[in-house]
């Protein structure tokens, strides 16, 4: 990277966040950007993750592009090795390559308020950069518990975004701390080859049959010839799942059935009343992520298998120690325990006005106006920001609405003129957050009585989006500057954009769960004057 480079746009990170934004920069007329990779090449969470049995558990062909399908899927639900294939597939097809720049961590981003322009530094250089769009994703960096006695453990210990593909497991003893979605992958892969496993589980998870099959190459040499019928696929699945939100967000016992089948799931593998009971949850399913597995319960009930119904706790050499002071002796640790998400380190790395750092100003909470901008950092946009998650449907959906806004958003800063910036306005942040966060009390996530990783320290769920896909591509179709403080190189005080008054509405549209839904319906504004209400105005209509 050559010193000193300035650019439009800085894109951080290369998975489907990254990649979908240099497309859409392309396709909006713009080439003068950079996308930041801290590794030597793309893929994102689906290049880190390379753990045996790693797949997606949102169906291959709505969890692409709408704007690069792919007929060749060659299974209903593809594995990491075809995911990542994709991705270098968009990659090329949209001629990414020469706007790549690997080995590129960020290190500092810095708003530059005489400039207008963020100050950027790298492992492979510094740059600046007119906006910056932060695409490094929730499930970028691993976590790992503080546990007593871990750097003295005398065997291998790895997490599973960092699999040790050279470490032999054959006869090992291995624990497997953590029983979430990686976890019930790894297992039914590394099962019959390890000598004993004990799996410490602090929360039993909800496990559905995962309906997964080949794609057959009739329906293959279909989707080439007629790329129609690939949509119409796509459709059915995203159109499916918004029919389901509102068992999620509105009216959690709707779940009932999904649970009972779940139980029958695991009722026909484990056959042990005894750890039948170990793997029972006690929350309703839905609150914590609902996992996809038929290979999960039968690898569990085999008899080189332990479930430690218990954290780990402690490490004594090579005694590891649950909660419940359960010991075990093992060769290898294995953490499946997750990301930092609500408590990103890219924030620390992210000074906006006045010195104040991401980190810092989401302190109490991460929230950014229609999951994208945060107040005090101008011309800064995040995919898959705060309370853009998922819990039954593919994010590349809600990526590509958020695209959207980024379109909308530089073409306002075109249409303004000059060297100028857009920063949220705090008001507009905070209404569009309560409202967010109004809607979140009724759903399982909330009330489901379980603790997850969709909660911060807070027990705020500062992750899930409340609504449909359909709701939130509303929502950031187009940018409101009413939101937002319109400020000009040389000038002390911020423009005040002229806007209408509008009658109120709510930021966060009450429409019907159905996919043809288009018409939002009116709620009561979260502002709590009129300026307020100016900043958190919403669009309406489809």
């Amino acid at each position: 990277m050559a010193q000193h480079e300035h650019v439009r746009v800085a894109v951080i990170g290369s998975g489907f966040g990254g990649l979908g934004a240099a497309v859409r920069l392309r396709r909006e007329g713009i080439t003068d950007f950079v996308v930041l990779e801290r590794a030597s090449g793309v893929g994102g969470t689906w290049r880190d993750n390379s753990y045996p049995g790693c797949a997606c558990d949102v169906p291959s062909h709505l969890y692409s592009f709408s704007f690069a399908p792919n007929p060749d899927w060659p299974r209903a639900f593809s594995g990491q090795e075809h995911i990542r294939a994709y991705l270098e597939h968009v990659a090329d097809t949209f001629g990414l390559r020469p706007h790549l720049r690997f080995d590129s961590e960020v290190k500092l981003m810095t708003w530059d308020a005489e400039r207008l322009r963020w100050n950027i530094e790298t492992a492979s250089g510094s740059l600046s950069a007119d906006m910056v769009v932060s695409a490094t994703g929730p499930l970028s960096d691993p976590k790992i518990p503080a546990i007593p006695g871990l750097d003295s453990f005398p065997g291998k210990v790895f997490h599973s975004a960092r699999w040790d593909h050279d470490y032999d497991l054959r006869g090992k003893r291995v624990a497997m701390v953590g029983t979430g979605a990686s976890a019930i992958q790894i297992i039914p892969e590394i099962q019959p080859k390890v000598g004993r496993l004990t799996l410490f589980q602090r929360t039993a998870p909800w496990v559905m049959p995962r309906v997964d099959r080949a794609i057959s190459d009739a329906e293959r040499r279909l989707h080439r010839a007629l790329p129609f019928t690939t949509r119409l696929r796509r459709g059915l699945l995203w159109g499916i799942r918004e029919l389901q939100v509102q068992a999620f967000t509105k009216h959690p016992d709707e779940l009932g059935l999904v649970e009972r089948l779940a139980r029958r799931n695991m009722a026909r593998a484990i056959k042990d009343p005894a750890l039948r009971a170990k793997l029972t949850p006690d929350y309703r399913i839905g609150c914590k992520r609902i996992l996809l597995s038929n290979a999960y319960y039968p690898a569990i009930a085999r008899p080189n298998v332990d479930v430690v119904a218990s954290g780990l706790s402690e490490v004594r050499g090579s005694t590891v120690v649950a909660a419940d002071g359960t010991e075990t002796e093992v060769d290898a640790i294995i953490f499946g325990t997750g990301f930092h998400v609500t408590d990103m380190p890219i924030a620390e790395r992210v000074v906006g006005t006045g010195g104040i750092t991401l980190a810092d100003a989401w302190k109490g909470g991460m929230q950014a106006l229609r999951g994208g901008a945060a107040a005090g950092f101008p011309n800064w946009l995040s995919v898959i920001g705060p309370n853009t998650g998922l819990g039954n449907s593919s994010m590349i959906l809600m990526i590509e609405s958020q695209l959207n806004y980024l379109a909308d958003y530089l073409r306002q800063l075109d249409v303004l003129g000059g060297r100028v910036a857009l920063d949220a306005r705090p008001a507009a942040v905070d209404a569009w957050n309560e409202r967010v966060q109004e809607r979140m009390r009724r759903t399982v996530w909330n009330n489901g009585g379980c603790t997850s990783w969709y909660l911060d320290a807070s027990g705020r769920n500062t992750t899930l989006w409340p609504g449909t896909t359909a709701e939130f591509r509303r929502a950031v179709r187009r940018v409101d500057l009413g939101e937002y403080e319109v400020i000009r190189a040389g000038k002390a005080t911020p423009e005040v954009p002229e806007v209408p008054e509008v009658s109120e509405a709510s930021e966060v549209s009450e429409v019907s769960e159905a996919p043809e839904a288009a018409k939002p319906a009116a709620g009561k504004a979260a502002a709590k004057s009129s300026a307020a209400k100016k900043a958190a105005r919403t669009e309406a209509g489809a």
